[in-house]
């Protein structure tokens, strides 16, 4: 089935279905999904007639044909203990426990179709505000009733005491990884766009020994081997394919 050139797709295969309205990140999985579904085919490891997705939704035998493929066209590499120890060093937060963080924000929200400078922007201009706000005043509340799309804007933006695991990994690692009270200087970028956050109080936790964690630390390692394989492998497939109304240059995959 080919779609109509203005509708996303990849070598004609649809990714949205009838009615279906998706935002940025999910159509870029789709996309990545499809991409990997074809490459499948193409190398022996799945039927030519297997059916395309449906709403997303992709065959058991695309599931293991793709895993099939990944293990076949990828070779992440087995991180040294030097290495784990190195990542480790610089990643504490990660790997203690018990620390939480008195918390609030203001999230302007990456959308499809936003403009994302002037987004920015905007954040940019609501940080410097609330930064230089008379301690007589709470303009970082206001802002947060004003222009947060975070359901906790009408709370303020308070988050109330989080935990590392509780958050993004993008912003957890903002917020945990240094040991700032008071407004962030700087926008947290995450996955849902950019926040404005105050950093209200913090609670030490306990750094755990090297050898308690180091199996996790080597797995960590090796996830990130594994997805920068696994983007290179997408954008060669995607360059010999024809990708509609879909981008997979934008962020990470």
């Amino acid at each position: 089935m080919i779609q109509p050139s203005d509708q996303p797709h990849v070598n004609g295969v649809p990714l949205v279905g009838t009615g279906e309205e998706l935002d940025v990140i999910t159509l870029r999985q789709r996309a990545c999904s499809e991409l990997l579904r074809q490459e499948a085919i193409t190398r022996g490891h799945l039927v030519k007639n297997d059916p395309p997705p449906h709403n997303g939704a992709i065959s058991e035998e695309a599931s293991l044909a793709i895993e099939q493929l990944l293990d076949e066209a990828l070779t992440p590499s087995e991180p040294t203990e030097d290495a784990c120890r190195r990542y480790f060093d610089a990643n504490h937060a990660r790997y203690t426990l018990g620390e939480t963080v008195l918390a609030r924000h203001i999230l302007f929200a990456v959308t499809e179709g936003v403009n994302v400078n002037s987004l920015r922007e905007r954040a940019e201009a609501c940080l410097l505000n609330v930064r230089t706000a008379e301690e007589t005043e709470d303009k970082f509340a206001l802002a947060a009733q004003k222009y947060s799309n975070c359901p906790s804007g009408t709370q303020g933006g308070e988050l109330g005491w989080l935990k590392l695991e509780d958050c993004a990994p993008e912003f957890g690692k903002e917020l945990f990884a240094q040991r700032e009270i008071g407004v962030l200087s700087r926008l947290v970028h995450s996955r849902f766009g950019f926040h404005v956050v105050e950093v209200i109080a913090r609670k030490p936790g306990t750094l755990q020994n090297f050898s308690q964690v180091q199996e996790a630390v080597k797995l960590a390692l090796y996830q990130r081997s594994f997805a920068s394989e696994l983007q290179k492998f997408l954008r060669n497939i995607a360059a010999k394919s024809e990708l509609v109304g879909v981008s997979l240059n934008s962020t990470k995959l």
